[in-house]
């Protein structure tokens, strides 16, 4: 009779984006992980399905620097988002009243009595209104990289301390002992 080396494998699923879909893969190769099976992308997430020996050596460890690592990335995550943030809910605000008020002076020409002081003012609104569209983005420029100067030192850093995470992951893999 034929001996079999069975091994029992922990499986997990991760649903990411499909732009993350290497990085995910290669985070997760650090730990032990591999990666069993990938779903085709639904829109922008994919689900990958990993697998890793249950008797894997340094298990506890690679746990807590598997967590550490996924704390590290949600808060790089957190800072990439925080670029735009403070533009995006600036210009957001900014276009809502540039609409208006180029609503308001169209407003004021149709709706309003058909005089020539109306017909001025409503016109004069309507240009602001619509000047004010065209600025909205270059200063939405202005605002995201000013924030993105700001915050690249700390996104740097903790690209540096997940790339040192990573590695003491890759070298439990190979080690003996601790």
């Amino acid at each position: 009779m034929k001996e079999k080396n069975y091994v029992a494998y922990e499986y997990k699923t991760v649903t990411t984006a499909v732009k993350d879909r290497a990085r995910t893969i290669d985070e997760a190769e650090a730990f032990g992980w591999e990666a069993a099976e990938t779903s085709d992308p639904a829109g922008n997430n994919c689900m990958i399905t990993f697998r890793r020996d249950r008797r894997i050596e340094h298990r506890a460890e690679l746990v807590r620097l598997e967590k550490s690592a996924q704390e590290i990335r949600a808060t790089l995550d957190d800072l990439e988002r925080g670029k735009t943030r403070a533009a995006k809910i600036f210009s957001w605000t900014f276009g809502v009243f540039s609409t208006l008020l180029a609503g308001g002076g169209m407003s004021l020409v149709m709706a309003g009595e058909s005089t020539v002081k109306n017909l001025i003012c409503g016109i004069v609104l309507g240009v602001v209104g619509i000047a004010l569209c065209f600025v909205n983005y270059p200063i939405y420029n202005k605002i995201a990289f000013k924030k993105t100067k700001e915050l690249t030192p700390a996104i740097d850093s903790g690209e540096e301390a997940l790339a040192n995470v990573l590695e003491k992951g890759n070298e439990l893999l190979s080690a003996k002992e601790i």
